[in-house]
């Protein structure tokens, strides 16, 4: 069963740091664009920053400079490490990933199950 698995959320002070992981697992025979998205109370999900399998990336404006994204292909990973956090970024952050199975004609698009990050001010 192909899945993506977050760790990495928790508490942190304003301006403090976090990371985040996405481990991908599974009968998997390619990765393409990997992300992060966020959704906090009462908002939509929004994207937060994606990665090519090339390591192209793009980020959302309210992030940028403060957050990276990065990949360990041989790992199966993405990251995203986020700097100079606000209350604002407070939410639920999910992890997103085209990928392929084994044995499957074309990628599909999976979600993990979520990692809470809550900032405080």
């Amino acid at each position: 069963q192909v899945q993506l698995v977050e760790s990495g959320g928790g508490l942190a002070q304003a301006g403090g740091s976090l990371r985040l992981s996405c481990a991908a697992s599974g009968s998997i025979f390619s990765i393409n664009r990997m992300g992060w998205y966020r959704q906090a109370p009462g908002k939509q999900r929004e994207l937060v920053a994606v990665i090519t399998s090339g390591g192209s990336t793009n980020y959302a404006e309210s992030v940028k400079g403060r957050f990276t994204i990065s990949r360990d292909n041989a790992k199966r990973t993405v990251y995203l490490q986020m700097s100079s956090l606000k209350p604002e970024d407070t939410a639920v952050y999910y992890c997103n990933a085209d990928m392929q199975p084994w044995g499957d004609y074309a990628p599909n698009n999976y979600w993990g199950q979520g990692t809470q990050v809550t900032v405080s001010s």
